[in-house]
């Protein structure tokens, strides 16, 4: 190993809080085996022994949960946090210290046999059960949420949610996130600044109203059939 090429054991002690030990780690880590796996196919596949390749593809697949093409190319300090459910597409090409998690995707859009597949850069969080679909590049330092469908490339130091997922956040983080389930919500957000506007918006009618000496009376407005849940109130404070 060179540079910071970990053992791969101690990558998975790093970011898995559940193995005991190290033994535990070796013995029973899925996603550890699967790119254990991944890495033999990956060499006979650069040696044309494509059925080979595939074999140890498919043994893995049965074994692991996660069907990793053998052309796939994988950077250092891949982590995958239990394997089930984990494609990778041929063309995908994936940087170093990344973390995926269960479900994940990194699929093609086109037959056609040239670069379909996602690169994903550096130190990028993929969140559980994730798409990342066509030959568009996820930055550095990038957060893909939970459930999210990317089909857009996306810049480095970012965040994405959502199906067409879409950036909430940007950031000049270095290093790697793993709580990919705590992301802002931008429809939420987007009642929250709506809520505020009409807010605002009525606070200068009555200022308008009281300059030109009209008196400014409330409207009973009928309340909607059944019982409105606390989470669905208006996050802004009605004025006394």
């Amino acid at each position: 190993m060179t540079g910071d090429d970990k053992d791969p054991v101690d990558v998975v002690l790093e970011r898995d809080p559940a193995p005991k030990s190290r033994a535990e780690a070796y013995l029973f880590s899925q996603g550890l085996h699967a790119v254990k796996m991944h890495n033999a196919a990956h060499r006979l596949y650069l040696r044309r022994r494509y059925k080979t390749a595939r074999l140890i593809n498919y043994v893995s697949r049965i074994l692991t949960g996660a069907d990793i093409h053998p052309g796939a190319k994988i950077g250092k300090n891949f982590f995958i946090d239990h394997a089930t459910g984990v494609v990778i597409g041929e063309t995908a090409e994936i940087g170093d210290n990344v973390s995926i998690y269960q479900g994940v995707t990194l699929g093609g859009i086109s037959t056609e046999k040239k670069k379909r597949h996602p690169t994903i850069g550096n130190n990028v969080v993929v969140g559980a059960g994730a798409t990342i679909l066509g030959p568009i590049t996820i930055g550095d330092n990038v957060r893909v949420g939970a459930g999210s469908v990317v089909v857009k490339s996306v810049p480095p130091n970012s965040t994405v949610v959502g199906v067409p997922a879409k950036i909430v956040q940007r950031t000049g983080a270095t290093t790697i996130d793993l709580h990919h389930e705590e992301l802002p919500d931008p429809v939420v957000n987007a009642f929250i600044d709506l809520c505020h506007s009409l807010s605002e918006m009525e606070y200068r009618m009555e200022q308008i109203e009281a300059k030109l000496g009209i008196k400014h009376e409330k409207l009973a407005v009928p309340k909607p059939p059944g019982v409105r849940s606390a989470e669905m109130a208006c996050p802004v404070e009605e004025k006394s």
